[in-house]
């Protein structure tokens, strides 16, 4: 167990800053430095993935307007070696850009302008992320529905004996629901499990990340059969 002054000089974790625009960078740079983080900052997708390989970061806040390589590309690259958390920043109302993000495996969003201090709390939520889904006893056997296995511990799916990638948060979004096979959970819950009670954005990010799940286990909403929408609440697994 480490002294109290080693706990104060102990970076609250390692944040990449990743933005074209200097000055927006340095002031976002400056408050995570402030809060406690380990902050590099990169100015071109290039650069990014190179900082990114070199200083492993626990968050990458990544602009999607980006010169040399777009940030769509930049989170799909960071994604195959890499299982930080993606906080995108995007200009408001690029919609197709934002889902073509989160698609790619970003983990959250926020639109410009934005609250710096906002961004900070954004950081600051994905970080007390638990890296699994809290499991109680006697439950590291793996969840089954139907072809669907879902290993917690392991963090591994599969379907008819597949393995298929899934980024943390659609993992975790499946253990949640797993977790509670025959809850009907809600959006808000969801966010509060998987995300942090702290987190305030848009609620419909969960739907965009359960269509991505979906598509992943070969799931129809029209014809469920894992992962059931439940008209104005939220989804729920399939009964088994």
């Amino acid at each position: 167990m480490g002294t109290a002054v080693e706990d104060a000089a102990r970076p609250a974790g390692r944040v990449l800053v990743v933005d074209d625009e200097k000055a927006l960078a340095g002031m976002v740079a400056s408050y995570l430095v402030r809060a406690g983080y380990d902050v590099t900052q990169a100015h071109t997708g290039p650069a990014a993935l190179e900082a990114a390989d070199a200083g492993a970061p626990d968050v990458v806040v990544l602009d999607l307007g980006l010169p040399g390589l777009d940030g769509v590309e930049v989170c799909r690259r960071i994604r195959a070696s890499s299982e930080c958390y993606v906080l995108m920043l995007t200009a408001r109302g690029d919609e197709e850009d934002r889902l073509a993000g989160l698609a790619t495996g970003a983990d959250d969003y926020i639109t410009k302008p934005f609250s710096v201090r906002e961004l900070v709390a954004r950081v600051q939520a994905v970080m007390r992320r638990p890296r699994t889904v809290a499991q109680p006893d006697g439950a590291a056997a793996p969840r089954v529905f139907g072809e669907l296995e879902v290993d917690v511990p392991g963090r591994q799916v599969r379907v008819a004996g597949e393995r298929v990638p899934l980024t943390r948060t659609e993992f975790d979004l499946l253990a949640a629901l797993t977790q509670r096979p025959r809850e009907a959970m809600s959006r808000r819950r969801l966010i509060d499990v998987v995300w942090d009670p702290a987190w305030v954005g848009d609620e419909h990010l969960v739907d965009v990340h359960i269509g991505h799940l979906r598509r992943k286990i070969g799931d129809d909403p029209a014809a469920p059969r894992y992962v059931e929408t439940v008209r104005g609440v939220g989804y729920r697994m399939v009964a088994r």
